[in-house]
């Protein structure tokens, strides 16, 4: 697991145009009850700061960043990170990370380089109600 740190407590950094990944965020946004995590698009500024800093491309978003407790996260690892976070029965979807590099690193890579062909793509990132645009961090909202 390859961990960084930063200076943001709870972070999820999505794919705002990615069918895939949004929908992971309106998951994220249905089941953090608690409110935890905020969210930024790969697309807004702070989302382009975040991925450049990782030393990961800002223009294929590949991976998600969740940033939990100062650590970042990318890949499976994000997201076994994202469901330990969540209420009951959730966490036990984190069982994922157990897994040899050798296998979920190409199992994720082969989901993520053909996201936009197997779920679709969004002409642009999507315009989140008051309420939702509330949980995006600063910057985190844009292209």
């Amino acid at each position: 697991m390859k961990v960084f740190s930063s200076n943001f407590d709870s972070l999820i950094v999505f794919d705002g145009e990615c069918v895939l990944c949004s929908g992971f965020f309106r998951f994220m946004l249905r089941h953090d009850r608690a409110g935890r995590f905020s969210f930024a698009t790969a697309q807004s500024p702070l989302g382009q700061q975040l991925y450049r800093d990782h030393g990961l491309p800002a223009d294929e978003f590949e991976t998600n960043l969740v940033i939990i407790n100062g650590r970042t996260y990318l890949r499976l690892d994000a997201f076994a990170a994202a469901m330990r976070a969540l209420p009951w029965p959730w966490p036990v979807l984190s069982v994922c990370r157990f897994l040899p590099g050798w296998l979920k690193d190409p199992l994720y890579f082969s989901v993520a380089r053909n996201r936009y062909r197997l779920f679709g793509r969004y002409d642009r990132c999507m315009i989140p109600s008051p309420e939702v645009r509330a949980r995006f961090a600063a910057g985190g909202f844009g292209t």
